[in-house]
């Protein structure tokens, strides 16, 4: 038995508070549990009541749906009037069936996982505008025997091993020849044995009716991928999986993997690439002058959208972030998307950050920083920001963007403040670059 507190909230219009960049998917699936077997008398959910104060209209006050209040914090059209209550919000854990309207990124067409694009201006990241996916359908697999990702630093102190997986990844999948229970490694997936759930860095339970996916349920550790599953894998640094079904979630969930059915594994896209790993862009790379590994997570999407797939950034060391060719890669809705990295404090161990969090650490989700990476319309759009609403922790080190063919300066002090060619960017929280050359790096240090 349950009972429900009720607690109003006052959140004030943002104006023109929109950021040239983008939190991640607001997307939401279910998450297997353990079936509980007593009945108790626990606190149930806190029911927040919604109230929109608008300074333009002397302060004139309208109430608002959980629906609209989510949305509005995620795209920052409302900003909180009293202090941010991250769990106002349903988190992606929640079975709630409530989809936020996806929030907008870093560049003209190119989104970060969800549905409306930003055009940065010459000398700031606060201007935006929506526009249309690009048309282009030129296949990216037919690059993905020549290109070479860069060396990665092989040093440290994570049990986890980037070198466990990777092998074959130049291989055509044999379709349906694997058995389900068999991780495909051989033909360059990397096991993320941490997660506990087969290598796999997730596994969801779908449901097809009339097409369209009606119900998702993300497998939790202990799980695996059995008949019926889209079976989700990370792929080497440099790399992102080829393979998610035309079939995507009803109400704007993605869905990505391999597909186990009759007990074998089937390539869901076999029309972008026979490989299960492709390359991306390549030339962005992350270098590491601290003297601490770092865990830089890459959302797993299409698919569970956790952030699964683990970058260790080695300490003393350079390492390749992928950057996918809008043009080729997912489309939600059909729009182009780009990737979503969280970046985890210093010395957070791949096996903690990159992986979902319960918000008692800023680790995983909670992660203080996100990096937006992508390609579209001849350049390498590149951002970074803080991970808000859904923290308020600053990372504990500092960040540059670098590169030869920069459109602006784009870096970060170590204590909540960016800055661009102008200086201090007294408003958003973060910044953006593009790359014509597509040549940068993101540099850690003290």
């Amino acid at each position: 038995m349950k009972f429900t507190n009720s607690v109003a909230v006052s959140l004030a219009t943002a104006g023109s508070l929109a950021a040239a960049h983008g939190h991640g998917h607001a997307h939401f699936h279910q998450r297997a549990v353990e079936t509980e077997t007593n009945t108790v008398a626990v606190p149930g959910p806190t029911v927040y009541d919604f109230v929109v104060m608008d300074p333009s209209k002397s302060g004139s006050t309208e109430a608002i749906s959980l629906d609209e209040a989510c949305a509005g914090l995620a795209d920052h059209k409302l900003e909180w009037l009293d202090g941010p209550i991250p769990a106002a919000c349903p988190t992606s854990t929640s079975s709630s069936t409530v989809t936020p309207t996806p929030t907008s990124t870093i560049a003209p067409q190119v989104l970060l996982e969800t549905s409306a694009a930003i055009t940065p201006s010459s000398s700031s990241s606060s201007s935006t505008s929506t526009v249309e996916p690009t048309t282009s359908s030129t296949s990216s697999s037919s690059s993905s025997s020549t290109y070479q990702a860069p060396a990665t630093s092989s040093s440290s102190s994570s049990s986890f091993s980037p070198s466990s997986g990777g092998a074959g990844v130049d291989s055509d999948f044999p379709d349906g020849e694997l058995d389900c229970s068999t991780f495909p490694s051989d033909y360059g997936a990397v096991p993320l044995d941490y997660l506990g759930i087969g290598g796999w860095a997730g596994v969801q339970y779908v449901s097809i009716v009339d097409e369209v996916i009606s119900d998702i349920v993300t497998a939790v550790s202990g799980q695996t991928c059995t008949s019926g599953a889209m079976c989700s894998y990370a792929c080497p640094a440099g790399y992102q999986k080829s393979q998610w079904p035309s079939e995507q979630g009803a109400t704007g969930q993605s869905v990505g993997g391999l597909q186990c059915k009759d007990g074998k594994l089937y390539l869901t896209n076999p029309t972008l690439s026979k490989k299960i790993c492709i390359p991306g862009t390549g030339g962005v790379n992350i270098r590491n002058e601290l003297s601490q590994n770092v865990a830089v997570c890459r959302t797993d999407y299409p698919g569970t959208e956790s952030e699964t797939i683990p970058l260790l950034a080695s300490a003393g060391g350079t390492n390749p972030l992928t950057c996918p060719n809008g043009a080729t890669y997912f489309k939600w809705e059909g729009k182009t998307t780009s990737a979503q990295y969280y970046v985890n404090n210093k010395g957070v161990s791949v096996e903690q950050g990159c992986q979902w969090g319960d918000g008692s650490q800023p680790v995983g989700n909670w992660a203080p920083m996100n990096f937006g990476v992508g390609y579209s319309a001849g350049s390498t759009w590149l951002s970074m920001f803080k991970n808000e609403p859904t923290t308020n922790a600053d990372l504990d080190f500092k960040v540059k963007l670098i590169g030869d063919d920069l459109s602006d300066n784009c870096s970060y002090d170590g204590n909540g403040n960016f800055y661009n060619n102008e200086g201090l960017i007294s408003s958003g929280n973060g910044c953006t670059a593009s790359s014509s050359s597509g040549n940068a790096y993101f540099v850690f240090y003290d």
